[in-house]
């Protein structure tokens, strides 16, 4: 108290009272007595006067002392936290009725305001940046989806040009990223028909699918099939809507139709030539024309060849589709193949003698083991060699031969026939494919062949491999599995 009453204290003043009181001589204004009882009585009469100035000059040394305090804990808070600061704060100002207590609640309250805006605001900027992290997650995932996508995808504004492509369809096309947004569909797609049907479609009003088949040369060259799915999607745009085109790769299946149709077309080919035969010579003897039993003989002879021959090839359809549904019944043990090429040798030999065909075994003296079904594997033998025999002139050669690759066993069929040119080559295993030139040599169906590749590879996971030249023969090689054990 002494401390703050020095500090306080008007001392100036005070001396200025007190020389004035010492100056005043006795008896002025009615102050008689000594200088120190002047002195007395004119400080007594100054404080007297002074004391309302005092205390409020007190006051508001302490209002402005909590007014500093108050707005100095104002400036150490965050702005977000205001309101919670002010909530439990008192105003530096205790007097309600005064306008600057009025002043400073008014400016509590606009602070606690502004305090709250700003929480929500920050609250809604982090709830947005969520939000948006999110969005961008997706769109990252979205990308990384629709680049792993192997079928093209690309997609059309509502202006006609291009807008997004994946890597696909960058690479069917033969386009960069520098094309989306610059050019229009029929530039990029190098297709006048696609982009016509693209843009056709986009000018509806409804939201409208559609999927056609096209024929697309990629950017290498080549030519595949496509199934085209187009979406419109809605848009603000005065060409019509956008669109999202899908290319799914049909060449195989229709590889597979065409040779489908092929192969029914050939089987119908097939099947039609001992059919025409078996009737005419039906007719022949139903209208009398075999007058004697030779005649008779000869007839049904033929007859029963056709018969026969339509067997076979009903029975090759039958084995070649049972073996390409796997519905074959395959039975493989470990067998000597010596033993199924010397009992294929014989089953071949007539036919060989009667065209007056060398055959000619060089098999290996050492056990070649497979783990084979006898059956299947003793029709592929026989298959090879009946074809070596028939287009061999009279006069050739065919050699059967066995061998012993390290892990594998292997036999050739070696004939110095007729030969196959490289078109021929490629061709030969076709279902019901024949060379041309060669049909007038023998009579066939064009499924031998086919029929002993599926029982070597697909069934006995083995090579079937071809080795000709025209005019001078050929070598076909069968490469199996070898099996260790003996029996």
């Amino acid at each position: 108290m002494i401390n703050e009453l020095k500090s306080a204290w008007p001392w100036p003043a005070t001396a200025a009272v007190v020389s004035a009181a010492l100056a005043i001589p006795a008896g002025y204004a009615g102050i008689d007595g000594p200088p120190a009882m002047r002195c007395g009585w004119l400080l007594a009469g100054a404080l007297a006067a002074s004391g309302p100035w005092w205390f409020g000059w007190r006051r508001a040394q302490r209002q402005q002392h909590a007014t500093r305090r108050w707005l100095e804990r104002l400036a150490q808070t965050e702005p977000r936290d205001w309101a919670d600061a002010l909530s439990g704060a008192a105003l530096p100002v205790g007097d309600r009725k005064s306008a600057c207590f009025q002043a400073f609640e008014k400016l509590q309250e606009r602070l606690a305001e502004h305090s709250r805006q700003l929480a929500e605001a920050e609250h809604a900027r982090a709830a947005l940046e969520i939000r948006s992290r999110r969005a961008a997650e997706q769109a990252e995932r979205a990308r990384l989806i629709l680049g792993s996508l192997p079928e093209p995808v690309i997609a059309v504004d509502t202006y006609g040009a291009l807008s997004l492509a994946n890597p696909s369809a960058e690479r069917l096309f033969g386009f960069d990223a520098q094309a989306i947004g610059a050019h229009g569909v029929a530039q990029c797609l190098r297709s006048n028909r696609l982009a016509a049907a693209i843009n056709e479609l986009r000018r509806y009003q409804s939201p409208t699918s559609r999927t056609e088949e096209f024929e697309i040369e990629s950017a290498d060259g080549q030519s595949r099939w496509y199934k085209v799915t187009t979406t419109t999607m809605p848009g603000e745009g005065e060409g019509g809507q956008g669109a999202v085109v899908f290319f799914r790769d049909i060449s195989t299946a229709k590889a597979n139709q065409r040779q489908n149709a092929e192969f029914v077309s050939a089987a119908s080919h097939e099947m039609k030539t001992p059919l025409a035969g078996i009737k005419a010579y039906v007719e022949l003897l139903a209208d009398g024309d075999a007058e004697d039993e030779a005649t008779r003989e000869e007839f049904l002879g033929v007859i029963n060849g056709q018969a026969d021959r339509l067997q076979r090839l009903i029975d090759n359809l039958l084995n070649i589709a049972r073996i390409e549904a796997g519905a074959v019944k395959v039975s493989k043990q470990s067998q000597p193949l010596n033993e199924i090429l010397t009992e294929a040798f014989r089953v071949v030999q007539p036919s060989a003698e009667a065209k007056q065909i060398r055959l000619v075994q060089d098999m290996s003296p050492l056990y070649l083991g497979v783990l084979a079904d006898r059956d299947m594997l003793l029709q592929a033998a026989i298959n090879l060699m009946s074809n070596a025999v028939k287009y061999t002139p009279p006069g050739g050669q065919v050699t059967l031969r066995s061998r012993l690759l390290d892990s594998e066993v292997s036999f050739e069929v070696e004939d110095t026939g007729v030969g196959l040119g490289p078109e021929d080559c490629r061709r030969v295993f076709d279902k019901f494919y024949r060379v041309e030139k060669n049909k007038q040599m023998a009579s066939g169906t064009g499924l031998g062949l086919p029929l002993a590749r599926y029982i070597v590879e697909d069934v006995h996971n083995g090579r079937l491999a071809l080795k000709s030249r025209l005019g001078e023969g050929s070598v076909f090689t069968v490469t199996l599995p070898r099996s260790g054990q003996m029996g």
